[in-house]
């Protein structure tokens, strides 16, 4: 996969990346504030800590594994979505008078499902965003090197809490990629309120969005997917338990927490859990809370869709020219939604 050297009426890209850490007053990538967000969930009366904290190196690394997985089907299909629809995702990106976007991935991780389209959609600039500082220097290395006339801009922040982008990211076609269903880490409201960012001129300024979206089906296949017979997620959610502790400055020990995965089939979501294994109490400098056997810490929520409730969804916020494409088995949907 490679763009053209020189792209007509364009400049050469630099032969490295540039990288804008976002973090100004940063501990193990992450912004200072987080200890207080990390103390506060612990601390409701149902214990909480969230996803976003799955993702230090370590936790980047395993979330790659599971996407190797049997069990675990969102990525291979997605993956398939994009092989066999990229034209016509490209074909509507023009129908929307998009010709050469700017590519804002959010939640980048290794960069691959962006790299699978590049040859495709042809932007002028690509912007990967990740919460794991380190990782995402690393990938987007790995993407500057596949494309060396592409202009990669890597963004380390935390995009759930604000869009505002560095002036290094072009201002004109922004198209935002949030592939995986990551969006169904949001509740309905956070969804919502985080699409209506994206759509907003003032905020994110999209074109246009492309989504992955997972969408709703038998209990036992979603059950699967988050809780594998190798035990790679349950290594995944309990190393959340270990970067807490680094971040916080906590005392969680890993081998007293059991890793659960279950579909709410009235919320229409899974979720995962941390259950302790007998009465304990975790201390941290400043604060300290004590778990009864059983009681559990929700890591995550990963809200699944119907393709009619996520197209009403988009048009709440502000997109129109709504299309979609899914698998044979419509188990997953990748939207093209403009604004």
């Amino acid at each position: 996969m490679n763009l053209p050297l020189k792209p007509p009426g364009l400049a050469l890209a630099p032969a490295a990346p540039r990288f804008i850490n976002r973090y100004s007053d940063t501990l193990d990538g992450q912004p200072r504030s987080a200890l207080q967000d990390l103390a506060d969930g612990l601390n409701e009366v149902a214990a909480s800590v969230s996803p976003k904290y799955f993702y230090d190196a370590l936790g980047s690394k395993l979330f790659e594994a599971i996407t190797q997985l049997d069990e675990y089907y969102p990525t291979r299909t997605e993956a398939c979505i994009f092989r066999t629809e990229h034209a016509q995702m490209a074909s509507a990106l023009g129908a929307a008078g998009v010709r050469r976007p700017c590519l804002i991935d959010l939640g980048a991780g290794n960069c691959a499902k962006a790299a699978s389209l590049i040859p495709h959609l042809q932007p002028q600039q690509y912007v990967p965003v990740d919460i794991s500082v380190e990782f995402l220097r690393d990938a987007a290395e790995q993407v500057q090197g596949m494309f060396p006339a592409l202009d990669v801009v890597a963004v380390g922040m935390d995009f759930s809490a604000g869009l505002v982008l560095p002036p290094e990211v072009q201002t004109s076609d922004r198209v935002f990629f949030y592939p995986g269903s990551s969006l169904g880490n949001f509740s309905s409201e956070e969804a919502l309120a985080f699409l209506r960012r994206i759509s907003d001129p003032a905020q994110g300024g999209a074109r246009g969005l492309l989504l992955g979206i997972d969408l709703v089906k038998d209990k036992a296949t979603l059950e699967a997917a988050y809780d594998d017979t190798l035990g790679v997620t349950a290594a995944f959610n309990k190393n959340l338990l270990r970067h807490v502790n680094r971040l916080l400055g906590s005392d969680f020990d890993a081998r007293h927490w059991q890793h659960l995965a279950l579909f709410n089939e009235a919320e229409s979501r899974i979720e995962m859990h941390l259950q302790a294994q007998k009465n304990l109490t975790v201390r941290w400098p400043g604060g300290e809370r004590s778990f009864r056997g059983g009681e559990r810490i929700h890591t995550e929520s990963s809200y699944k869709y119907t393709l009619a409730s996520m197209s009403a969804l988009l048009r709440q916020a502000g997109f129109t020219q709504i299309n979609y494409w899914t698998d044979p088995k419509g188990w997953f949907a990748v939207f093209w939604a403009a604004v």
